[in-house]
């Protein structure tokens, strides 16, 4: 019987399926992913359809031809959309404000009126004093640009605007625009034709009024056009896109161009395990072409990077380089500048460090740079490449020959690699990324390394895609497998990996779409359980900073600390009033974890005065929480939180059962016991009937009981089996389209939490009700843009947070199955 067992399982490896078949649709589809700033993803169903972005959404484009026998079919990328400057904005040319900042007399945007008695500002203005040249700060400004125009032939006139928050655009007394809220970067927006018709030969003016209604500050105005259009010979045709796929560590398209087939495979190696390569930032982007028609086929790819990938805002100068070595041909693209950890928060772009391009020299491949508007007219048009002019909004264009391709298929690949040169500032020492702790290292000899093991990186990607996609499945069944593989690149590449100048491991997270922290504990908390389950070294590196933190008496408070910093400066909290019991709950339990899944408490003794630190605190004031913020703060304060309770029960159980694995038994007998009389006391307060409430004091309320899962998966057992099926059977009577509200207040939900929840079922079935319309929602939602974990159960739209590391906690079934194993 052991033999048959063995055989089957061979059998189902060599003939694995991907679960992602060509009919799912994800909210966006990872293509690079290694860190918070290498991060880039298509957002739409065709790879075609619009342009690559980093996860904020701001375009990073990369673009894909093919040439079929002289024909030119584009897979990849949508072309730019270029503009020309009619009035240009500060990043293209200086110009002044006259501004007042108190309410002016009427009509105070007409053309006509006497602005001479108002101040004259550069523009920007804002309150970046390192950016911003007139800085503003106060609640209200009123300015006024004026500009002469010769030239009135405008086939369409845009408005090119930067502000932060409210504000009213007037073009000669004519309202072009009006938004109650912000932007984060240029935003173009096309002014109607009736109102164009009213600029004049000389003298026009543009005024707006701008409300700072809460946080930054700024405003920056311009005019554009469009280009003239481009007179291309040979047209480009847009492939058909057959499918894609998507596993762990790889996203795959199938494209028909003529009468050639290509797969198209974006891999970044990210084996948890292995952290040299882990850490390596370096993706392979493969191309495999053959013949549809069984006839030879002459064929080039060209591949075209935006050296927009390597500044946080387009209007940043680059500098650009093309060079060899031994075994590679390079582009090399990044800011004249190179503001190294200047700049920190959430809606930011890398704009230090170097962004290359590579392919094997033997690949008889041809590299030049050009501007956007030339480079795919470079390849299709065989225009003459000649010295770049501009040193904005470049290409690095590279074109392979694959010569005749018959049904035999041909591959070869490119890599896209990012150097940063210092990666995190740790409590003011720059630490460089973890591939770099040797000084010798440079990115060069890890693409020529990555290069040279290609085959077999690919094999030990295709090894790991199978077997977690088959951990998955055992686990929670196909459906959840596909949520696993939507969350496993997401999560990774929302950290960072370095050493701490102590010698520690570093994983550190930044807080995406929200308020930008670094290593922020109750982010690192969700995200928890896919480190556990492959590797929980990387565990300890997401607890280390925050333990140092206090132990160095950097911190001297009782309770844990929320987090280190804004990203990527990790020098100490930020967040203000901190989660005392959400936090000192969320370590305690994550240690008992660790341990759990090394089969030692040696990380726990190494740091056992905090953690005792932090369970007297608990023991005090976890029980019954006062007026304070968890994990879910976007909801608000909450006093008398039940599942807040929980998570404080379930951390002091969590102690006792790494003092008892310390052998100091009779801490654990202390703490224990009082567990023991806090369950009973929860279960009386919380009990609402059919459930447990939201809060003791409130019985017409309920909540997910997320954290009561980690009583299941670490095995504490301290709540009946009665009080998970109570909760179970009222979750499944009140779930909407898209999933489980996360409680009686909205009907928004977390879907990490969902999945959490559902682990409390004690079947398939049950687990399958709550964790499906969670798919649905994945499939199905209007939000183009990596995966929301923060959305509405009654339209699938994302409310906020998006890109964040906390699907790593989808991983929690697999992870219970493993522990129990």
């Amino acid at each position: 019987m052991k033999i048959k067992s063995t055989l089957i399982m061979l059998m189902v490896c060599l003939h694995y399926v991907p679960l992602m078949a060509q009919s799912f649709r994800a909210p966006a589809y990872p293509l690079i992913s290694h860190d918070t700033y290498f991060s880039i993803w298509s957002t739409s169903d065709k790879l075609t359809d619009s342009p690559t972005k980093h996860w904020t959404g701001t375009d990073q484009s990369l673009t894909g031809l093919i040439k079929v026998d002289g024909v030119t079919y584009r897979f990849m990328g949508a072309e730019d959309k270029n503009y020309v400057d009619v009035v240009p904005a500060s990043n293209a040319a200086n110009y002044n404000f006259q501004y007042i900042e108190s309410k002016p007399a009427y009509g105070w945007e007409r053309p006509d009126f006497n602005d001479k008695s108002w101040k004259a500002g550069a523009a920007p203005f804002g309150d970046n004093k390192l950016s911003d040249k007139t800085y503003w700060k106060s609640d209200d400004i009123w300015a006024r640009r004026t500009f002469y125009l010769k030239d009135l032939n405008f086939k369409k006139l845009y408005l090119k605007i930067n502000h932060d928050d409210n504000i009213q655009v007037y073009l000669n007394g004519e309202k072009i625009y009006n938004k109650s809220g912000w932007l984060t970067k240029f935003a173009w927006f096309e002014i109607g034709a009736d109102v164009v018709k009213k600029l004049k030969a000389g003298k026009n003016v543009l005024a707006m009024h701008c409300s700072n209604t809460a946080g930054g500050s700024h405003l920056d105005v311009g005019l554009s056009t469009d280009p003239p259009e481009a007179k291309r010979k040979n047209p480009i045709y847009v492939a058909v896109q057959k499918s894609v796929d998507m596993n762990a560590t790889q996203t795959i398209y199938n494209f028909a161009a003529g009468k050639v087939d290509l797969t198209l495979t974006f891999t970044s190696p990210l084996l948890l395990k292995e952290l040299n390569l882990l850490s390596r930032p370096v993706s392979y982007i493969a191309y495999k072409v053959k013949s549809s028609d069984g006839k030879a086929h002459q064929v080039q790819v060209y591949f075209g990077a935006s050296t927009d990938i390597a500044v946080n805002d387009a209007s940043q100068a680059v500098t650009t380089k093309k060079y060899t070595t031994n075994t590679l041909s390079i582009l090399k693209a990044g800011t004249v500048e190179q503001p190294v950890l200047q700049k920190k928060g959430d809606d930011l772009r890398i704009d230090w460090g170097y962004m290359y391009v590579a392919v094997p020299k033997n690949y008889g491949s041809s590299q030049y740079i050009t501007s956007a508007g030339d480079a795919m007219d470079s390849f299709s048009e065989k225009i003459a490449i000649s010295n770049t002019k501009g040193d904005r909004h470049l290409v690095l264009n590279t074109t392979i020959p694959l010569g005749s391709v018959t049904s035999e298929p041909k591959e070869q690949f490119i890599m896209l690699g990012y150097d940063d040169v210092y990666a995190i500032q740790y409590f003011n020492h720059n630490l460089r990324p973890w591939w770099k702790l040797d000084a010798s290292k440079t990115i060069e000899g890890e693409m020529a390394a990555a290069a040279r093991d290609y085959k077999s990186i690919i094999q030990k990607c295709m090894a790991f895609n199978n077997s977690m996609e088959r951990d998955a499945v055992k686990a929670g069944g196909v459906n959840y497998a596909k949520l696993c593989v939507l969350g496993y690149r997401q999560s990774i590449a929302a950290h960072k990996l370095v050493k701490s100048p102590q010698g520690d491991i570093l994983f550190l997270s930044k807080e995406n779409f929200s308020n930008g922290c670094i290593n922020t504990v109750d982010v690192t908390y969700p995200s928890a359980p896919l480190y556990l389950t492959y590797n929980p070294k990387l565990m300890e590196g997401m607890l280390n900073g925050i333990f140092y933190f206090s132990e160095s008496g950097k911190y001297n408070k009782p309770f844990a600390a929320h987090d280190l910093g804004t990203y990527p400066l990790a020098n100490g909290e930020v967040y203000g009033e901190g989660m005392p019991v959400e936090e000192s709950g969320n370590m305690l339990i994550l240690t008992a974890a660790i341990c759990k899944a090394e089969g030692s408490a040696a990380y726990a003794k190494k740091h056992w005065k905090t953690l005792t630190t932090w369970a007297e605190y608990l023991n005090k004031s976890g029980f019954d929480p006062e007026n304070q913020l968890c994990t879910d703060d976007f909801a608000g304060h909450l006093a008398r939180n039940a599942n807040l309770s929980v998570k404080a029960i379930i951390a002091l159980g969590s102690y006792a059962l790494l003092a008892e694995q310390l052998g100091d038994k009779a801490t654990a007998a202390r703490y224990r016991a009082n567990v023991k009389q806090m369950v009973p006391k929860w279960m009386k307060l919380a009990d609402a009937g059919d459930h447990y409430a939201l809060t003791f004091d409130n019985k017409n309320s309920w909540s997910e009981k997320y954290n009561m899962v980690w009583d299941k998966v670490l095995g504490l057992n301290l709540f009946p089996k009665t009080v998970y099926q109570k909760e179970i059977k009222y979750y499944l009577a009140h779930q909407n389209t898209y999933g489980l509200p996360l409680d009686s207040r909205k009907t928004y939900s977390k879907s990490d939490w969902v999945l959490w929840s559902a682990g409390l079922a004690d079947n398939q079935e049950d687990f399958k009700a709550l964790t499906d319309p969670i798919l649905k929602y994945a499939q199905e939602t209007p939000s183009r843009v990596p995966m929301s974990d923060l959305h509405e159960t009654t339209t699938g739209k994302m409310v906020g947070m998006q890109a964040r590391s906390v699907v790593g906690g989808y991983f929690m079934k697999i992870l219970e199955t493993k522990f129990a194993n």
